[in-house]
């Protein structure tokens, strides 16, 4: 190509399958930094509760490092606060300690009388996290993509009640979770809108809880998968299915819940997952983001970012939230890996 694209051309271009010069480096997923909260000598609890915080850190990690995007929100208790379950910010902690519910809405699904907010939009920190969007759009909504994500409806059941009892009745009482998830597939749906509206560039859906390390492929086949492509056919392009653990059993399933993209981890075969799903979906991933980004040399990244582009990943994606604590060297190195393996044409 003759100019250099920008971040934000390369990503959007990427995800439409358009010319580019070379791979972006991005995620759809947390990638904050304690480089970019040590300038401005915030506590971490800060980034969670003040949208111009929030904005202001996720967009230091392109500013720093020149990672291509700007994604928000940081934590995943969201979505259930706006529903009514508490959440402990634990604003007494000074070092990188995220944000984790208190306050489940019941203990046992069949006691779960879930009331939706009539309007989303106003409800818990769903008004700061769309604040966020709007600021990183005006801001460098020029220069990089900005991303957003909520739960799968699965994972944020368990966010609501008990996992164990959770799990056991999607075993028991399958009628009765299916009835929870459809609430809770419009609930994402909705705010997945949310959030586009105010200025996200691309979606994704993190149904981490639903893989199968905690459910059988069978159950993700039959309990699982029919809510995600309900969500995916209700919200725009791109949008990005991510899902952790050792996903090559049912990645066959996840490339037909609608999304443009998959986001697998570093227990993912991606060369087995390439041959299984073909070349029309996006493979993201399969960058160890704590065992080789946080704990690794420069050269386990260099080493990580190569093997996944050779075995078939569209993207080399840190396989989860980046740690906070990666070294500087490490993020600079996962962006040096990628421009150096990632180009493509002539």
């Amino acid at each position: 190509m003759d100019a250099e694209l920008s971040s934000r051309e390369r990503v959007l271009r990427f995800f439409r399958k358009e010319k580019i010069d070379r791979l972006p480096v991005f995620s759809g997923m947390g990638n904050i930094t304690v480089h970019g909260i040590e300038k401005y000598n915030w506590k971490f609890v800060d980034i969670h509760v003040d949208a111009r915080k929030m904005a202001s850190v996720a967009a230091s990690t392109f500013q720093l490092f020149g990672f291509e995007c700007a994604v928000v929100p940081f934590d995943m208790g969201v979505e259930a606060e706006a529903l009514g379950a508490g959440v402990n910010f634990y604003p007494d902690h000074t070092d990188v300690v995220y944000p984790t519910i208190s306050d489940k809405i019941a203990e046992k699904v069949a006691d779960l009388n879930l009331e939706v907010p009539s309007d989303l939009a106003k409800e818990g920190r769903i008004p700061l996290v769309t604040e966020a969007i709007r600021l990183l759009k005006e801001e460098i909504g020029e220069q990089v993509p900005i991303g957003a994500w909520v739960l799968g409806p699965y994972t944020l059941a368990g966010q609501l009640v008990d996992i164990s009892d959770l799990a056991k009745m999607a075993f028991k009482k399958k009628d009765i979770v299916n009835n929870l998830l459809e609430i809770l597939d419009g609930v994402l749906i909705e705010i997945s809108r949310i959030y586009r509206e105010a200025g996200a560039d691309y979606m994704t859906i993190r149904e981490m809880g639903a893989g199968p390390d905690i459910l059988s492929p069978r159950m993700f086949k039959t309990l699982i998968r029919p809510h995600l492509e309900k969500i995916f056919a209700a919200i725009e392009s791109p949008k990005i299915l991510h899902i952790c653990g050792d996903t090559n059993s049912i990645v066959e399933d996840m490339a037909l819940c609608g999304a443009d993209g998959m986001s697998v981890e570093q227990q993912n075969d991606v060369a087995e997952s390439r041959k299984k799903v073909g070349h029309e979906l996006l493979i993201l991933g399969n960058v160890d983001p704590y065992g080789v980004m946080v704990n690794g040399k420069p050269n386990d990244i260099d080493n990580a970012v190569k093997e996944a582009i050779a075995n078939g990943a569209d993207a080399p994606w840190p396989g989860d939230d980046i740690f906070p604590t990666v070294p500087w060297e490490n993020m600079e190195a996962l962006i040096t890996a990628t421009k150096k393996y990632g180009k493509v044409g002539g």
